[in-house]
């Protein structure tokens, strides 16, 4: 089987001890692509090395995290463009807002969520959403921007099922993690009743580790287990799965 970890911070210091035996579990995992969202300056080098270390099966994204949007945010939206300029990228990500650390910067996180999105325009890219305390709002800053160009995903998607029904209307994907593994997470139930089609598959390595391995470090080797409790709740094969989840990533981020 070979499926796609939509969504990695394999780059991190929380790999540097075995950052390439990491990997190497996740490709004799049968996880053959791995897309690494950027979360600020500070973590372009890591994530470009590790992307030049693994041809073809390691992927960039650049954006500015909205945890990251502090008084600086004008340099960092300054380094997302350079770089966007400079050389391709699969995605524009991770961006979006995050109300639940710390909302400081608020406004700017406003602001630099809509300049990504416009950027995902200029460059026709998808994009990778982060909707902490906030999947309300994102998806309203989409639908004001949605002309039928923008396309992307919601990843660790956590709302409602009417706001998944609105993300799957705006021609998004949801991105499903370890936490539909934990017992009262409640995502099982909206899973349940979303179609396949519309669902990809991630980690948020080196966070959100799925049953068994709940509060330890993630990593892409477990995506497996994710595809496991999808086929469970779906009552389908495992290798139906596998199949749909990575045909849908391939066709997000224009690889087929």
């Amino acid at each position: 089987m070979y499926w796609i970890d939509t969504h990695a911070h394999l780059y991190g210091e929380e790999f540097s001890e075995d950052r390439a035996a990491m990997v190497e579990r996740a490709l004799a995992a049968g996880v053959d692509k791995i897309f690494l969202p950027n979360i600020d300056q500070q973590a372009i080098p890591g994530m470009l090395e590790l992307e030049n270390q693994y041809p073809g099966h390691c992927f960039a994204m650049m954006g500015l995290h909205p945890c990251y949007v502090k008084e600086n945010v004008a340099e960092e939206m300054a380094t997302v463009k350079a770089w966007l300029a400079k050389r391709p990228f699969h995605a524009i990500g991770e961006i979006g807002l995050d109300f639940y650390w710390d909302t400081t910067f608020r406004e700017q996180q406003y602001e630099a969520f809509r300049e990504q999105l416009q950027l995902a325009k200029t460059y026709q890219l998808p994009v990778a959403i982060h909707s902490r305390e906030s999947t309300r709002q994102c998806i309203d800053e989409v639908k004001a921007l949605q002309d039928g160009s923008l396309t992307g995903v919601f990843h660790c998607f956590s709302g409602t099922l009417q706001e998944a029904q609105e993300v799957i209307d705006l021609g998004f994907y949801l991105g499903i993690g370890g936490v539909v593994t934990f017992k009262k997470s409640g995502l099982d139930k909206i899973v349940e009743q979303i179609p396949l089609e519309h669902i990809l598959l991630e980690t948020d390595a080196p966070y959100l580790a799925p049953v068994p391995y709940r509060g330890k470090r993630n990593e892409s080797a477990y995506i497996p287990l994710v595809g496991e409790k999808v086929a469970d709740i779906k009552n389908l094969k495992i290798a139906d799965v596998a199949a749909i989840t990575t045909t849908n990533a391939l066709k997000l981020f224009k690889m087929l």
